[in-house]
Parts: structure tokens; C-alpha cells; sequence
């Protein structure tokens, strides 16, 4: 289920205290985040399981590794609720769409800004949850353009962890010369919509490229190549990238505007 709840939600969580003590009870109730890799685009895909009601939601999947992630949600016994992308993604093809096709009840979830079609269209504000409508699993949507118009991040408060797609990298940020992208729209995404969580909150990505798995807000803000810049150095920065043209970007955008169904040929 998603709400889009009034203003009191962001007050119950942001104060640090309540963060580290709901941390503790998410740990303690058996509710946990699965990491999972992707190797050819370095992709990580992310599940997230409510430990009471072993319902889950499946951030990321690439149509590549569906078996695996299909094989491991029901070797832990979770049901899939929702097949989540943070953004329309331009090297790989979505794994929602054939997810959907091997998980009944599974629905597929995308920013309604994307454009792209999907069975759950999320807002800036709006709340997912999975388990118990009172203290079950509850991600919040931050709305964080920039890589992408359509970019999500999606903030677990109980957790302490942010997934940050192409937004927030480990030391970096996604590339914002396609799609939309606008580094001035990411700068100020990132530093108001990110960089205000709590330092202690884990930040997973979308991607490394280093061998690295998270990092947290403190190391981001302080440590970040990119992102602790000026504004100005920022923009700079991103307009000398000078980054390769995406191998899989005329095949997967496409595909990833339909929720990843490949044609029939």
C-alpha cells in the first residue's frame, strides 16, 4: 500500500534519537536489506522484507537476474508486494515487468514524473509500506531529479538507510547529461532532499564501479568528489565529463518506458 501522508510522518522520524532507537526495533523484529549484484552494468538490486509479515519489495531488479531474485525471495519465504525503480534507467532493462509475470499480486512502482508505465505511479511525500498498516515496513519517497526528471529516492526511517539510485553514488553521482538530467536540479536534490538525513543513515546506490557496497550520509557529505563541492564547481564538473555514449541506452529506455516487456520478435 502507498499513503501520502500529512506533515507529521517527516516529524516522527527525523529527530536522531528516534531514528536510532526505531533502527534497533527494525533490526530486532527480523526486518533486514538483501544487497544483490548485477555484474555486466554493476547494478545493485536491493530487497527489503518486513520481518513480521515477510512481505518485501524488490528496489532495482534487472531483467538479467529475475531468476535469482525470484529463487531467493522463496527460499526466505517473503512475498513480493513491489517491484520498485528509482528512475527510468538507461543501462539495463528493468526486471518489474518479469517479476510481475512470475509473482502474482507483485506490482510495479515509478515516479509519475518518469512518464513511464508502471501499476503504481508515486509522488514526492508518498509512503510505501508493506506489513501491518501500523508498524509495518514504510519507505518514504523523496523526489530527487536530476540524473533523471523522474529520479526517486526511497528513505526506510526505522532502518536508518536511503537508496539512492543514480543520485548518490559512493564518492560520486550519476552522469546528468541525458534524460533530462540537470546538474543544478541534482545539486539541490541531493543537498537538501539527502544530505538532511541523519549522519548515521546508511546510504545504498544504485551502482559502484570500486568494489564498494554503501557508504553513510557523514562520509557522503564529507567525502563525496563531487557533491562537497560549490554549485558552480559541481556544474562545472559535470559539463567536463565528457562520459561515453550508454551501450544499452536505445534498447533499454524504450523497454523501461513499458515496465520492461520486451516485444515479441
Amino acid at each position: 500500500m502507498f499513503t501520502r501522508p500529512s506533515g507529521c510522518f517527516l516529524k516522527t522520524f527525523i529527530a536522531h534519537g528516534r531514528c536510532l532507537s526505531e533502527t534497533k526495533r527494525a533490526l530486532s523484529n527480523g526486518s533486514f536489506v538483501r544487497q544483490l549484484f548485477e555484474q555486466i552494468t554493476s547494478t545493485y538490486t536491493y530487497i527489503i522484507a518486513d520481518g513480521k509479515s515477510r512481505e518485501a519489495v524488490i528496489i532495482d531488479p534487472v531483467i538479467t537476474t529475475v531468476a535469482r531474485d525470484a529463487q531467493l525471495l522463496k527460499q526466505l519465504g517473503l512475498r513480493l508486494r513491489y517491484a520498485i525503480n528509482t528512475h527510468v534507467h538507461a543501462d539495463h532493462i528493468t526486471g518489474s515487468g518479469k517479476l510481475k509475470a512470475l509473482i502474482p499480486g507483485c506490482q510495479s512502482v515509478i515516479s509519475k514524473v518518469s512518464g513511464a508505465k508502471a501499476d503504481v505511479f508515486i509522488e514526492d511525500g508518498d509512503v510505501i509500506t508493506i506489513g501491518d498498516k501500523k508498524d509495518g515496513l514504510a519507505l518514504e519517497c523523496r523526489s530527487t531529479p536530476g540524473h533523471t526528471n523522474g529520479c526517486m529516492t526511497y528513505v526506510w526511517h526505522e532502518g536508518a538507510s536511503v537508496f539512492t539510485g543514480d543520485c548518490v553514488l559512493i564518492r560520486g553521482c550519476g552522469r546528468t547529461d541525458f534524460q533530462q538530467g540537470d546538474s543544478n536540479k541534482m545539486y539541490k536534490a541531493v543537498h537538501e532532499r539527502i544530505f538532511t538525513l541523519p549522519d548515521n543513515f546508511i546510504v545504498y546506490p544504485g551502482h559502484d564501479y570500486t568494489g564498494q557496497t554503501s557508504s553513510t550520509i557523514a562520509e557522503e557529505k564529507n567525502f563525496n568528489t563531487r557533491l562537497t563541492k560549490s554549485r558552480e564547481e559541481f556544474n562545472r564538473i559535470m559539463k567536463e565529463l565528457k562520459l561515453s555514449y550508454p551501450l544499452q541506452i536505445d534498447k533499454a529506455v524504450p523497454a523501461n518506458m513499458i515496465c520492461g516487456i520486451l516485444p515479441e520478435p
